[in-house]
């Protein structure tokens, strides 16, 4: 395979073939660096040396009805994990200040559940006032699960940009990922989204069983539905879910995925997100070369490294923090955030409790 050619094909703008992008996942552990530098090609074609900081804000956690067999809230799951209602505007914003210190362009304020009442919606159009009064110049991306009719439009009026539903699995393979809902259902609120007026984020788990081929046609999947923004998650095996133990990937696998989505859909933000620090481990700064776009910190129910190891990895591979006029005043204090949350939560407990 003249991997120099697809990179400069997809640094144009041009997909690579299914062929092509099953290929690059069928590539031997000699060829590695060759592959990150294809996808290379593209990335710094489009993006520089830029990269995107992401940050998560749990708005609400635990008690999904929802059965997806990866996830740490489903409905059934024994994992240890914070369970809160809502935090109120003034903690959600407060969390999302830590973020913001440290160079976040975006945040994420997302929100277990199947989707949101017309109630919720309100909730999270208002904590979307209280940062962009704050902090008018930070992105905001909502996910609350299926959006209904007209929800898209009034978190667009609030100042949300973008809006977060993952695909997470292959039309092919979800039936082995998840019984409380289909496939079906996740590109229709991707289609509200985009059809609202907000950029579309969405991406997928790898490691859950799936094949070459449906990770392949995943990537073909996000790009048909116009994703701006594409996360590309390594499973977290959750003790108290399913997939408890499931560990199917290696570094160097992570990096193929990341580049096959990378040369499948050149000009889209690629986001290294959830388990990049379990499965990449110190290759984490290969994947910079592919990806242009990671989430600072921790996550929704799992600990990410500490930010300022973020930041330093950053610096290190010789990029810069997008919109970061200077070096980043604070990293994220995981006590200071963790007490915020307890704080909204009130009476909350842990799930093993």
């Amino acid at each position: 395979m003249q991997f120099a050619d697809l990179g400069l094909r997809a640094s144009r703008g041009e997909s690579i073939s299914p062929e092509e992008a099953l290929a690059i996942l069928a590539t031997a552990d000699d060829q590695i660096l060759d592959v990150v530098t294809a996808a290379s090609k593209p990335r710094f074609a489009f993006f520089g040396n830029r990269v995107r900081v992401n940050f998560l804000v749990n708005l609400k956690s635990g008690r999904c009805p929802e059965d997806c067999f990866y996830c740490s809230q489903r409905l059934g799951s024994s994992a240890g994990i914070l369970k809160y209602s809502w935090l109120s505007t003034e903690d959600a914003v407060a969390v999302a200040r830590t973020g913001i210190a440290a160079g976040a362009q975006r945040v994420c304020l997302v929100a277990s559940g199947t989707g949101p009442s017309n109630r919720e919606v309100g909730k999270i159009a208002e904590v979307s006032r209280a940062i962009k009064a704050e902090h008018p110049g930070v992105e905001i991306c909502a996910c609350a699960g299926f959006l209904k009719d007209g929800q898209g439009e009034v978190l667009v009026d609030s100042g949300v940009d973008a809006y977060n539903h993952n695909l997470n699995a292959a039309s092919s393979h979800y039936p082995q990922i998840c019984t409380t809902h289909s496939y079906a259902d996740r590109v229709d609120t991707v289609e509200r989204a985009k059809d609202s007026g907000l950029s579309p984020c969405s991406g997928f788990i790898a490691g859950m069983g799936e094949s070459h081929e449906q990770l392949v046609e995943l990537a073909f999947a996000l790009r048909e539905l116009g994703a701006d923004s594409i996360p590309v998650n390594f499973l977290l095996p959750f003790d108290g879910t399913p997939m408890k133990g499931t560990n199917h990937l290696t570094a160097h696998d992570c990096l193929r995925v990341l580049a096959m989505v990378r040369l499948v859909n050149p000009r889209s933000e690629i986001r290294i997100a959830a388990g990049r620090e379990l499965h990449l481990r110190s290759m984490q700064v290969l994947g910079l070369h592919i990806a242009n776009s990671i989430f600072l910190g921790d996550y929704l129910t799992s600990e990410g490294q500490p930010g300022q190891a973020d930041i330093d990895m950053i610096a290190d591979a010789g990029m810069v923090i997008e919109g970061a006029e200077h070096a980043p005043r604070a990293t994220p204090d995981k006590t200071d955030e963790v007490a915020l949350r307890r704080r909204g939560a009130g009476t909350q407990v842990q799930a093993n409790a």
